[in-house]
């Protein structure tokens, strides 16, 4: 079957479009039937217990001292302490129990009780929560009021005055008031989990989390749609077979064509700039790795660092808790990786236009400051923020935001937002001659798509403020968060390696058109709205799991082919012969399909199934699913284009592959190891603690210090410190390689380039439909 560009194109729009709309929609429906919080919660005698400014001012506390980097609320932030909403649950369900043994019974607790009477006791407080009103007004029974100040007691001791056992240190929230009212918060994130929607017979949280204790399992609807999704997924897979074999597609090929050697390559002042890029990245790249170790080894010792507390007396808890270094660890992840993505675009558009725009130079230093001031400003900013140097407003706005993968100040955040546009300007300027040229759906246009859509989704994060219901404002986080990841980043890869491949001269620019709208169609056709599975169990409606368990499935059919793709261009590759200089760029690259298959596709198709997914969010196998997907994907994909930008860039008397070979296999294995020896099979064991006694016990202090798991724990040395040296020795080549950079050979306004030449060769028109082109 003979498609034409224009056809692929017009559906990818429509697909875009679609998807706006549903997820339009979505927010709207995320405003009008969120949980509201009550103005008051009293007790029987109408005393009151909380109101709704206490909850509200909770909720600032929660963000204000980074508490979503030491646990989590509603399954999603850190997974080193306790969830919030599920430990108040369960802390308010014991207190409860205990409550009635003594009142009833005269027993010191409901331990103390025979079997007949504990289980009349666990009845009564199951059916007392399972008939919680829900209105302005709340009234709490003597139990729920004995229970919530216990809670309040429990947060004071634990985040005021400290919990190194936890790995929490002392004032991390600076007074007791705060904590009380940091537990109301997480009271009410447990009051709508037990509490059914109006007009339902399932709580806010559709049931979640798994509480046997508060009656909390899980709905029919999750064994549904799950067995739907995976009908689904054999169905949907022979349907995109089938598409993917009638339309004729182009595939990589080496033979009979000249690859340029990057001595044959002029280089122009901004393209020597972009190395500059991934400097910097590599190393951020180490930054985050070492914080990584530090992660990982606060999983066995809580309050130090290999015994530095007590041989020295320095208090690495203090200085660097657990929450600025997650923070930290997350936000470089993300920054390294967009940094080299950056400089990749930068780099290409003279690649494959031979054009230099006037002092487009200096506004490539002008971008890489703005990236170091921010970076830097963020940073810091989240260690001053938490440590509550700010006040009022600006701990927010300039200090830490306290909301996962969106921790910088708003501020900073702005900042971030002018620097993609700012990119995408600066790339829409290099490809102008391309852009002049081709039709809009060209392969110039496609990074600028994607740049700006970057930025048009980051946009996302400006939807809410502190004082912003908590269920409205984890919608739009994750419109920032996994929509890039599942829909933008996903089409900035691939345009990215079409656009090295056609610089490569391995495929003809209409062919990678071609092929770049294709797989973006079933990119975004899934991706965007699957965005969803993040719905279920936060507060948002229930129309989210059939659509999110749809969606989320058929996610990983794109990523199947995008392997299959790789591997076509790994043997085009290998088809080059030896001659074929650009073998230890297109290794990364392959890397990063294959962790995307498997990182991405099948631990996310494994963990987004809704049965699944209920028992285990926010667990260690979410924490597998994104190392694999986010440092296996898109850091091994920066790396790769890293790589060729050295390539290019190195004089070839100078260039040497030993470090790369290194770096390579010491990250791939050591991610390999970190994550089958160490993160699956905590995942797994925490899967089965959930199934088996509910999902507080599988978040909580005595299953992190079980014998078995505190082994698992130490079984990440090995993956940490290959990764570690593999992020050490890729920074150490980066910076030995910028000391031996080419001379720039173009200059501005030149319009001679050997790779240039071609592409404009080829023409800008659709032309005829043939096999293989059009």
């Amino acid at each position: 079957m003979k498609v034409r560009r224009k056809t692929l194109a017009t559906a990818l729009a429509a697909i875009f479009v679609a998807n706006l709309v549903v997820m339009s929609g979505g927010a709207w429906l995320s405003y009008e039937a969120q949980p509201e919080i009550p103005e008051t919660i009293v007790g029987p005698d109408g005393e009151t217990v909380a109101t709704a400014d206490d909850v509200q001012t909770g909720k600032t506390v929660f963000q204000e001292n980074g508490l979503m980097n030491q646990g989590s609320i509603l399954g999603h932030g850190s997974y080193y302490d306790s969830d919030y909403t599920a430990d108040a649950l369960e802390s308010k369900t014991a207190h409860m129990r205990d409550y009635y043994a003594e009142a009833e019974y005269g027993a010191a607790s409901y331990d103390d009780l025979d079997a007949g009477e504990r289980a009349a006791v666990a009845e009564r407080v199951r059916e007392e929560l399972d008939s919680s009103g829900y209105g302005s007004q709340v009234e709490y029974s003597a139990a729920e009021v004995y229970a919530h100040e216990q809670v309040r007691e429990e947060y004071v001791e634990r985040y005021h005055e400290g919990d190194r056992e936890r790995g929490v240190p002392a004032g991390q929230i600076p007074t007791a008031e705060e904590a009380e009212q940091f537990a109301d918060f997480a009271l009410w994130t447990a009051w709508i989990s037990h509490t059914d929607r109006p007009g339902t017979d399932v709580s806010f949280t559709n049931e979640w989390p798994f509480s046997p204790a508060a009656g909390n399992d899980a709905a029919g609807a999750a064994m549904t749609w799950s067995v739907v999704a995976m009908v689904l997924l054999v169905a949907g897979a022979g349907a995109a077979i089938w598409l993917y074999r009638a339309v004729e597609l182009p595939e990589p090929e080496a033979e009979g064509v000249s690859i340029p050697h990057p001595r044959e390559i002029d280089l122009t002042p901004s393209q020597l700039l972009s190395a500059r890029f991934v400097l910097i990245g590599a190393l951020l790249f180490v930054a985050q790795t070492l914080l990584g170790g530090l992660l990982a080894h606060y999983y066995v010792e809580r309050d130090g660092f290999f015994g530095l507390h007590e041989l020295a007396g320095i208090d690495i808890l203090a200085y660097l808790p657990w929450s600025i270094a997650r923070t930290w660890h997350v936000d470089l992840g993300i920054l390294w990786i967009a940094t080299i993505w950056l400089g990749a675009g930068l780099f290409l558009a003279p690649l494959l236009t031979g054009y230099e725009p006037r002092r487009q130079a200096l506004y490539v230093k002008g971008l890489i400051g703005a990236l170091l001031v921010v970076a830097v400003g963020g940073l810091a900013g989240v260690w001053l923020g938490t440590h509550n140097y700010f006040g009022d407003q600006l701990w927010w706005l300039l200090g830490n935001e306290g909301l996962e993968y969106l921790e910088i100040g708003r501020i900073w955040q702005a900042g971030l937002l002018v620097g993609f546009l700012g990119w995408t300007y600066l790339v829409a300027r290099g490809f102008r001659p391309l852009l002049r040229r081709e039709p809009r759906y060209g392969l110039a246009h496609m990074i600028v798509y994607a740049g700006g859509s970057i930025g048009l989704l980051f946009m996302a994060g400006f939807m809410y403020t502190p004082e912003t219901n908590i269920v409205t404002t984890e919608f739009w986080r994750w419109w920032v968060v996994h929509m890039w990841v599942e829909g933008v980043f996903e089409f900035f890869v691939l345009v990215v390696i079409s656009l090295t491949l056609v610089s490569m001269n391995l495929l003809s620019k209409r062919s990678a058109e071609k092929a770049v709208i294709f797989q973006a169609m079933l990119v975004m056709g899934s991706g965007i709205i699957g965005v969803s599975h993040h719905y279920w169990w936060v507060g948002q409606p229930d129309v989210w799991v059939p659509i999110g368990s749809v969606f989320s499935t058929l996610e990983f059919i794109p990523l199947l082919f995008i392997l299959y793709e790789a591997l076509h261009e790994y043997r085009a590759m290998m088809d080059a012969g030896t001659s074929f200089p650009y073998k230890m760029a297109f290794y990364f690259i392959i890397a990063s399909s294959v962790w995307n298959f498997f990182g991405a596709g099948v631990l996310g198709f494994f963990i987004n199934l809704p049965l699944i997914n209920y028992y285990e969010h926010g667990t260690y196998l979410t924490v597998a699913h994104a190392h694999g997907a986010m440092f296996g994907a898109f850091g091994f994909l920066a790396m790769g284009m890293a790589v060729y930008i050295l390539r290019v860039t190195t004089r070839s008397d100078a260039w040497s592959e030993r470090r790369l070979r290194a770096a390579f296999w010491l990250s791939n294995v050591g991610l390999a190891l970190m994550l089958f020896l160490s993160l699956l099979p905590v995942g797994f064991l925490q899967l089965e603690v959930a199934f088996t006694e509910g999902y507080a016990a599988a978040r909580s202090l005595s299953f992190y210090g079980s014998g078995t798991v505190q082994t698992l724990m130490w079984l990440r040395m090995p993956g940490d410190t290959l990764v570690i040296l593999g992020s050490v020795v890729f920074a150490w080549d980066v910076a030995a390689k910028l000391l031996f950079q080419r001379k720039p050979t173009a200059t501005e306004e030149s319009d001679s380039h050997v790779i240039a030449d071609r592409v404009f060769a080829e023409g800008g028109d659709d032309g005829p439909a043939v096999a293989g082109d059009d």
